[in-house]
């Protein structure tokens, strides 16, 4: 058959073709669709051909069942052998010969926390390692307001905020921190670790760009972590090279698609103890337009006149940081967390915070003891001015008079954070678990002198936190309180003078 043969045959068919098509019902109106469709949208007809193929391929496709094992089937005797041979992975690292020691000689506290504790052996100590910095726990009103509330709304809501979890308390108490603070509204949380761990991950995600102080505390590095963000470190409460990382991250992301920006830091540093310079933040915030996150965990209820944080005391309105996350327990005696901003940020963490979507909502019993601590700062702020006479009391008996450690904490903070002087660690020659192991000496000695203090506790290093060190200094933590008087707490700050350098000179 030559080649005009075949056109023959060719056409003859197509011919049969068309003629038992056009024979179907339907078929002239199918033919004009498909002619106007392709004058006027070629790409649509294509786009169509090919869902009809991929609808005649899979209607021709071989069926297959659902319910057919793909997988190897074992004996009894198998299951047993494997299950033997499987080691789990330990929940946590085992302890070292130092934290086995640590727990062996920890002193368990008999009855209520006050400044004056009973120990389990029956000594009375005087107790430098709490967070209740205004004695809220001997409070009388406090304890019957505690009291009344828990009789009425019971031990707790048993439920999470958004299901059944939320009572008329925890709503009063929100409205009185964003009254306090001076915000749009307020969230709480239950618990305080898991507020800023939360809050992060819920507004930065994954692509996102988060600009870091490398000495933030433990809960925020899990909620950078959790995010999956993008994460730039600066140096610690250094302004200069906050500057640097922010110039180079606007330049980084010139030509890139448009991210959010995030600036997290604290407003009162846990491992370090020093403020930051919030009105200076602020205006590089501005500049290179980054939203900011200000932890104030440790700052509210401290700083400022009335305990408002670090907003209060340098003079800015509340209102120029998008987020104020902060801590309801330790100086407010209650419990949880919470996040203060605008109407939209507090509005997006009820349905996209983890924390307090999938927790049990706060006990009302410290809801209203948050409530209740707040009016006091406000109505009597000479508390705040007593706990700070009492950090200068114990300040001169520790920073000027002892040549072997210095505090890093600012002078308004009652938490006091002592470091081994840098000359006392290079002429002795101290490894990072030296400065540990001397320390907890430190805080034996006192103990053993009728001190109660702490060691500065860091969690595992994350692994976001590589290559920036981020692991705070070796330190001991002296926490001040106004359940003493100005006489004990410089004794107080004698007996832990003399145990540093008792402890120090024993060290060749």
């Amino acid at each position: 058959m030559d080649i005009q043969d075949a056109q023959t045959w060719l056409t003859d068919v197509l011919d049969q073709v068309s003629v038992r098509f056009q024979s179907v019902p339907g078929s002239a109106i199918f033919l004009r669709y498909v002619k106007s469709s392709y004058q006027n949208d070629p790409v649509r007809s294509a786009v169509e051909l090919f869902l009809l193929l991929f609808a005649i391929r899979y209607l021709m496709a071989p069926s297959y069942s659902t319910q057919k094992k793909s997988y190897v089937t074992l004996t009894d005797q198998e299951i047993d052998e494997l299950v033997e041979d499987w080691t789990p992975e330990p929940l946590v690292a085992p302890q070292s010969p130092f934290e086995e020691a640590e727990n062996e000689k920890r002193p368990v506290i008999i009855g209520p926390t006050g400044p004056k504790s009973k120990l389990s052996n029956g000594r009375t100590i005087t107790n430098l390692a709490s967070y209740d910095f205004y004695n809220f726990v001997a409070n009388e009103t406090l304890r019957e307001k505690a009291i009344q509330t828990l009789r009425t709304y019971g031990v707790g809501p048993c439920g999470p905020p958004n299901f059944y979890g939320t009572q008329d308390v925890h709503m009063k108490t929100e409205e009185d921190i964003a009254s306090h603070i001076g915000t749009q509204a307020c969230i709480i949380y239950a618990q305080a670790f898991s507020t800023i761990s939360s809050v992060i991950p819920a507004f930065s995600k994954r692509g996102d760009i988060i600009v870091a102080d490398n000495k933030c505390n433990y809960a925020i590095r899990k909620g950078i972590q959790i995010s999956r963000s993008t994460v730039r470190w600066y140096e610690h409460n250094d302004l200069e090279d906050m500057t640097r990382v922010l110039e180079k991250v606007i330049s980084e992301q010139a030509k890139k698609p448009l991210t959010r920006r995030f600036i997290v830091t604290e407003g009162l540093s846990e491992n370090v103890g020093d403020v930051i310079d919030l009105p200076k933040i602020i205006k590089l915030k501005l500049r290179y337009k980054f939203r900011l996150i200000l932890d104030e965990t440790w700052s509210f209820g401290v700083l400022g006149r009335t305990g408002r944080g670090i907003t209060e005391q340098q003079n800015v309105d509340a209102a120029e940081v998008d987020m104020v996350v902060g801590s309801l327990a330790g100086p407010l005696c209650a419990g949880g967390g919470f996040c203060a901003g605008s109407e939209e940020i507090v509005e997006h963490q009820r349905i996209s915070a983890s924390a307090y979507t999938f927790s049990a909502a706060l006990p009302a019993m410290l809801a209203t003891t948050a409530s209740e601590t707040i009016a006091m700062l406000q109505t009597t702020p000479d508390i705040i001015l007593q706990v700070r006479e009492n950090i200068k009391a114990m300040w001169t008996q520790l920073d000027p008079r002892s040549d072997w450690v210095r505090c890093t904490s600012s002078i308004d903070n009652p938490v006091l954070v002592l470091v081994l002087k840098e000359e006392v660690v290079a002429s002795k020659r101290l490894s990072l678990e030296d400065q540990d192991q001397l320390l907890q000496d430190v805080v034996d000695e006192s103990l053993a002198n009728g001190v109660l203090i702490t060691r500065l506790k860091s969690m595992p290093r994350a692994s976001i936190t590589k290559p920036v060190d981020t692991q705070p200094r070796p330190a001991l933590k002296v926490c001040v309180t106004t359940g003493l008087t100005k006489k004990e707490v410089e004794k107080a700050g004698v007996v832990i003078r003399h145990a540093v350098t008792k402890v120090v000179n024993k060290r060749r």
